[in-house]
């Protein structure tokens, strides 16, 4: 059940249905965590013999949407006040709520995956070098520079 909440697209079986004792007991204790930290946490845990250990737990990290839909959804359950879930926005970080965004809802056709360089979707002709970036930005065009990694030598082509 859990996994498919996510998505699924494992054939293992999760912990819920292997182990559904100790995903009680995780679960357990990631509410209390949750409910002491009055926040979401990020848990390392191990088990062995069949014996849950927790390791640490963290706040967790998120992107703006995210920390903004959290911070409505605990405000809403009680666990902080509407104030205290305003003051937990990073006022540097509320810009990234103003890039345009793709509507998650839209079809799509998925033609790559990567890493995010900045907030928000941009739109443009696909290069491959730095240098054809700067070049066909110089002459207006919109362009994505799409690398396998960037590096320093790099920087004229992310900024056109």
């Amino acid at each position: 059940a859990a996994r498919e909440a996510h998505g699924g697209g494992c054939e293992l079986p999760s912990l819920e249905e292997a182990m559904p004792e100790i995903f009680a007991e995780l679960s357990g204790v990631r509410h209390k965590l949750e409910q002491h930290y009055k926040d979401m946490q990020d848990i390392e845990f191990t088990i062995q013999q069949g014996r849950l250990y927790m390791l640490q737990t963290r706040t967790g990290k998120r992107t703006t949407p995210a920390a903004l839909c959290v911070a409505v959804q605990m405000a809403k359950e009680g666990l902080i006040s509407k104030q205290e879930a305003v003051m937990r926005l990073k006022p540097e970080s509320l810009d990234q709520l103003l890039h345009p965004m793709l509507d998650p809802a839209a079809p799509k056709r998925v033609v790559a995956k990567g890493l995010p360089a900045s907030p928000g979707a941009a739109c443009g002709k696909v290069v491959f070098t730095a240098d054809e970036a700067e070049h066909l930005g110089s002459q207006g065009e919109a362009v994505l520079l799409v690398r396998v990694e960037t590096s320093p030598e790099d920087i004229h082509g992310i900024h056109a």
